[in-house]
């Protein structure tokens, strides 16, 4: 995905200097570039038009191997129990839910949710001198993508309409980064219960993060 993005930012921006502007996004970018490079064709140099063409025709096949990925995760989705169970937790789509369950394994390995939530680096370091313990910024020990995951999760459940008492007393109480980080240590709790612990999701067991 970030090559496919690095590849039409890179076409966008040439043909920007020769006066094309394309609009911002993927899908309006595919549905123009045809257009475009037939304009440009009679006024620009062959050899710099062909060298455009197959810069997007590499770009159509990253798409079409995107396409490909996303149907075999769309198939091990649907056929594996614990994904759907994890699909119930609000922040947690497609991705994460592939992705948790993957790596996780047996999450009973785990003691707690909030061992699991500290080897995924979602909870603060601590550093102490003089018999005083100070809390810092996370740890971010662990796997990079998997947290990313669930801090791009609590962020899509702190932009919904809707909050809980507890979401809207965080967010009155701290700044917005600070709540997303402590939402995706929630999450990060509750998906380990969910996998530990439960058939299904129950909001009392993330209380907070459904009305």
């Amino acid at each position: 995905m970030k090559f496919r993005i690095m590849q039409t930012n890179a076409l966008r921006g040439l043909l920007y200097e020769f006066g094309e502007v394309l609009p911002e996004g993927y899908r309006a970018f595919a549905d123009n570039i045809s257009a475009c490079l037939a304009r440009v064709a009679d006024r620009l140099p062959g050899l710099l038009v062909d060298s455009l063409r197959e810069q997007w025709t590499r770009v159509q096949a990253i798409d079409g191997e995107i396409a490909v990925l996303e149907r075999r995760l769309a198939h091990a989705f649907r056929n594996n129990e614990d994904c759907r169970k994890l699909s119930d937790i609000p922040g947690v789509g497609l991705l994460t839910a592939t992705a948790m369950a993957a790596a996780i394994g047996d999450a009973r390995n785990f003691k707690s949710g909030r061992e699991f939530a500290a080897w995924l680096g979602l909870v603060p370091r601590q550093i102490g001198t003089g018999g005083r313990v100070r809390q810092l910024g996370l740890s971010k020990r662990g796997d990079t993508y998997l947290r990313t995951l669930l801090m791009h999760g609590a962020r899509s459940v702190l932009l919904r309409g809707k909050h809980s008492e507890w979401l809207d007393a965080l967010l009155s109480r701290r700044p917005f980064n600070v709540a997303v980080a402590a939402v995706a240590n929630k999450l990060a709790r509750t998906i380990w219960a969910v996998l530990a612990h439960t058939d299904r999701y129950q909001p009392i067991q993330a209380a907070g993060l459904t009305n």
